[in-house]
């Protein structure tokens, strides 16, 4: 009984963390869509939202490696896990900063934010994949 309510609860936090990630892509695809005209369709604000909900799901809480000498070596998942979800809240915090203070960035800044979301939410993605293949 008790292990039951471990995973419901495990579960629960997976899809609040993918729900946060969703929560990320949408204000990513809002600043990004609002200033590159092509991307202004409600398409684009679904895959952002999509692919922050899978990689905040698989990327946040990997399974880590055992601390032992027979594991000596980096942990690629847990680093790769840790540096995506550092680039894809970076870019969302910058994506609201935008939004809500009114902000007329160059355009390159809203490429570097599209790329750094793109591949922050990729990282998260592939370290998940990966940390989980290992068990």
């Amino acid at each position: 009984m008790r292990f039951r309510f471990r995973k419901t609860a495990h579960v629960f936090e997976r899809v609040g963390l993918a729900m946060a990630g969703a929560a990320c892509g949408l204000f990513v695809g809002a600043y990004v869509g609002s200033a590159i005209p092509t991307l202004t369709t409600q398409g684009f604000l679904l895959l952002m939202m999509l692919l922050g909900g899978i990689g905040f799901y698989l990327g946040i809480d990997t399974p880590q490696m055992p601390f032992d000498d027979a594991h000596s070596q980096i942990d690629a998942a847990e680093l790769m896990s840790a540096a995506g979800t550092l680039s894809a809240t970076l870019t969302a915090f910058a994506s609201v900063a935008v939004i809500v203070l009114r902000l007329d960035p160059h355009m390159a800044w809203t490429w570097l934010v599209l790329v750094g979301w793109m591949a922050g939410v990729a990282m998260q993605i592939v370290a998940g994949a990966k940390a989980r293949l290992r068990k």
